[in-house]
């Protein structure tokens, strides 16, 4: 399955391992990884708790 990570990008969810939130300078990111390697990052978050909500709505219910 495909997730929309934005208007260019596309994530097969069924080969991602990992996700991480990772709280950068400038805000919260999300990061995506298949087994080691980061194959994918999303945009800028304010708040920590946007993330994990717009991975619930995108990711965990679609599945």
């Amino acid at each position: 399955m495909y997730i929309k990570l934005n208007d260019r990008v596309y994530l097969n969810a069924d080969r991602i391992t990992r996700i991480k939130v990772d709280n950068v300078q400038d805000g919260i990111r999300i990061r995506f990884y298949e087994g080691a390697n980061q194959v994918a990052k999303s945009g800028k978050f304010p708040s920590e708790k946007e993330a994990l909500k717009w991975i619930e709505d995108n990711f965990i219910n679609k599945q």
